[in-house]
């Protein structure tokens, strides 16, 4: 796996050598555009607004538009000179509980690593952190912005997670009427809630629509007809909530019966 960025992690005297590297990967299919009449890729050049010449990328340079048509040119190099050394790390601002923080403001999230000689130091932090059950939120210069971060710990390393500053969130407190649930529904939601409770366990998700793309694709290239998915089971209305949470427990019992009784036989015939 390529490494990301390099950095250090910083925080009073100490400073710890990291490497980060991406923690996600797309996964998804993706489509090619093409030309309705005769099938053919649909390509986008870059080119010169002034002499209409293509533009390879060691052609092109970043500019500033600073009044109309009359840009500064700015390199990478004079980028990277401007950055004091503690931009360049990461700085830790201050450590925070991490039910703190409301999600939306995560974006990116990488796995941080030592580097050789950070190794203690680094362990050190993960384990201090852990064991307070606490986040580092700290702060770096990525490309050309000040960028905050979450340093996350987890039991066999660290996540460091890119967060939006507060002017980039927009206004989530819709309104809506707000009805009174009485206590008899409460307590059915909370029994439903309870039944469904399960350790997360990311291994049993998987992503079941790009699935059938999959199938889709390889009907059409092997020239049979696309035959509409059947559903099991039918979302409507609720118009009685109770009855509907009532509905769903049963439901939710009944699969747990029915697990239960695989397991049991399963178990019973290994044993024979």
């Amino acid at each position: 796996m390529p490494v990301s960025h390099h950095s250090v992690i910083s925080f009073g005297l100490v400073a710890i050598p990291i490497s980060m590297y991406t923690a996600t990967q797309d996964n998804d299919i993706h489509f090619n555009q093409l030309h309705k009449d005769d099938q053919s890729r649909v390509r986008y050049k870059k080119t010169c607004a002034h002499c209409g010449k293509e533009l390879k990328s060691e052609d092109i340079i970043k500019g500033y538009e600073y009044d109309k048509e009359h840009y500064v040119v700015v390199s990478d190099e004079e980028i990277e000179k401007i950055k004091t050394e503690k931009e360049k790390s990461i700085q830790i601002l201050h450590f925070a509980q991490l039910n703190q923080i409301s999600p939306v403001y995560y974006d990116k999230t990488y796995q941080a690593v030592p580097d050789k000689g950070g190794e203690k130091a680094f362990e050190l932090l993960r384990s201090a952190l852990m064991n307070e059950q606490k986040i580092a939120v700290g702060k770096t210069v990525l490309g050309t912005k000040d960028t905050l971060m979450a340093i996350i710990p987890r039991k066999n390393g660290v996540l460091i997670s890119t967060m939006f500053y507060q002017d980039d969130i927009k206004d989530l407190q819709k309104s809506y009427d707000i009805p009174q649930p009485n206590e008899q529904e409460l307590k059915m939601a909370q029994v439903l809630i309870n039944s469904m409770d399960t350790p997360f366990d990311p291994s049993q998700y998987k992503d079941e629509y790009q699935d059938r793309l999959k199938e889709l694709i390889e009907t059409k290239i092997a020239g049979k007809d696309v035959v509409a998915a059947s559903s099991e089971e039918q979302t409507g209305k609720v118009i009685n909530l109770m009855d509907a949470l009532k509905a769903s427990i049963e439901k939710q019992n009944e699969g747990k019966a029915t697990k239960e009784s695989t397991k049991k036989k399963t178990t019973k015939k290994q044993g024979a």
